[in-house]
């Protein structure tokens, strides 16, 4: 099978490249997957520029979610077909390959009225906004937020979900123009970083209150700025460090005012678990309604993939880019 392959994590886009490599024997509990289309996430720039936090071995075959179909069903599998239609997420990467085995308690099956596309765009960002909002924190209809990279994949899935809560949502962008589909999306106020003092905007939007909960990707000086924005008992939850890294004086921060500091990294829910099923259930019914949007901006092939990479490391997308692996039905 062909596959993009992370030679070395050096970042240098001669080290990402397409190699030949043997078809993977799904083991015990796994399902191999004919993929049709791969998802591109900020992880796979962190895998690419080796600054990823949960490490991976060299060389590496890239990408971490997939749709396509069931080609092989391991020992022990139950509860799926050959030739089913499915979204799946491989902790251990893989994705960017013509085939994938993967845990079956991270496949999904998709409806009818979700395409292979959008499968392969929406498991991991819209996954992981489900999960910021309902699992590591409470998300209730009068709570007003704070999102930073609002205009991104995550944070455009956040901003659906949270209106949908009944959330009023503030959000902040670093780049011109990715502001304009938040709103679109049912963001009530966007701050472009560069030109206003969001924490000035929060306060005054708030009243002096400050927002009941900060969701991050950013880290580093964005992150501790937010310690002003927020009230006391607050929650902050981060999902990435886009950035850098926080602040050494973290825990100084968050005993000000006695808030809540959580870190989610979705590969370490529970996959198996009731919650998980139910929130991939409701995910999937409101994309099939048409209640949460999946925007994709942009589709590539395996022999484009630095055009991708490139792109994504512009910052200037605000929707999913997406890898056409091989021809497939919808």
């Amino acid at each position: 099978m062909r596959a993009v392959i992370f030679e070395k994590p050096d970042g240098d886009p001669s080290s990402t490249g397409i190699r030949d490599m043997d078809t993977p024997k799904p083991g015990p509990g796994q399902i191999l997957v004919r993929n049709a289309f791969a998802g591109l996430n900020y992880a796979d720039l962190m895998m690419r520029t080796g600054v990823y936090p949960h490490p991976k071995g060299y060389p590496l075959i890239a990408g971490l979610e997939m749709s396509g179909h069931i080609e092989v069903l391991g020992p022990d599998v139950s509860g799926f077909q050959i030739g089913q239609r499915i979204a799946a997420f491989s902790e251990d990467a893989g994705a960017f390959a013509e085939f994938c085995a993967v845990p079956v308690e991270r496949v999904v099956a998709l409806p009818d009225a979700v395409s292979l596309e959008t499968g392969a765009a929406f498991y991991i960002q819209a996954m992981t906004a489900w999960n910021l909002l309902h699992t590591v924190s409470t998300t209730r209809a009068g709570d007003v937020l704070l999102i930073h990279a609002i205009g991104g994949g995550v944070g455009l899935q956040l901003t659906q979900m949270a209106k949908a809560a009944g959330a009023t949502v503030i959000g902040t962008v670093g780049t011109t123009g990715k502001e304009a589909r938040a709103i679109e999306y049912g963001a009530d106020r966007v701050v472009l970083r560069n030109e206003e003092d969001f924490v000035q905007v929060v306060m005054e939007f708030t009243g002096g209150r400050g927002v009941d909960k900060v969701v991050d990707s950013t880290g580093a000086s964005i992150l501790d700025r937010s310690f002003d924005a927020i009230r006391p008992l607050g929650h902050v939850v981060s999902y990435g460090e886009a950035e850098g890294k926080p602040y050494p004086t973290l825990w100084e921060r968050l005993v000000q005012k006695s808030l809540t500091f959580t870190r989610l990294h979705v590969g370490h829910l529970d996959f198996t678990s009731e919650s998980w099923r139910n929130g991939t259930r409701t995910v999937l019914e409101m994309i099939a309604d048409g209640r949460l949007h999946v925007p994709i901006q942009g589709c590539y092939t395996l022999d484009t993939v630095n055009d991708m990479f490139a792109a994504l490391a512009s910052r200037r997308t605000a929707g999913k880019l997406i890898m056409q692996v091989r021809e497939e039905g919808h």
